[in-house]
């Protein structure tokens, strides 16, 4: 009566798990890209919201999204998971050709994008978003 395994078994067992991990690890790294891209567009769309709250608070645009921290339309500022940073593009009001520049109203953000260099699973770039 044998105890134990013998090397043909052992090698069978190993090339099993090698192809298995094989599978697994790039479908693992395509869940998390799609996770963090998840994020981002939630990140951005809950920016937006809460920018266009602001605004419909206080008749004006946020000059910093700082604004929107202290106006508690969020605990914190929002992190772009991409980059790992709170650091977004900020979009600034420009007047139109006929408009009088208004200082004040021209230091307001009226949109936010990414910073992040790159391009989606889907093909866009994600300062696109």
């Amino acid at each position: 009566m044998r105890k134990g395994f013998n090397l043909i078994e052992v090698l069978i067992v190993m090339v099993i798990l090698g192809i298995l991990i094989t599978i697994i690890i790039p479908s693992y790294r395509h869940s998390v890209i799609r996770a963090k891209e998840a994020v981002l567009k939630e990140n951005l769309f809950q920016i937006r919201d809460a920018i266009n709250k602001y605004y419909y608070d206080k008749k004006k645009y946020p000059t910093s999204l700082k604004d929107l921290v202290a106006s508690r339309y969020w605990r914190d500022l929002p992190v772009d998971p991409i980059t790992n940073q709170a650091n977004w593009k900020l979009i600034h009001l420009e007047p139109a050709e006929d408009e009088d520049y208004d200082p004040e109203l021209m230091e307001g953000i009226i949109d936010v994008s990414s910073r992040a260099t790159g391009t989606a699973q889907d093909g866009t770039r994600y300062f696109d978003w």
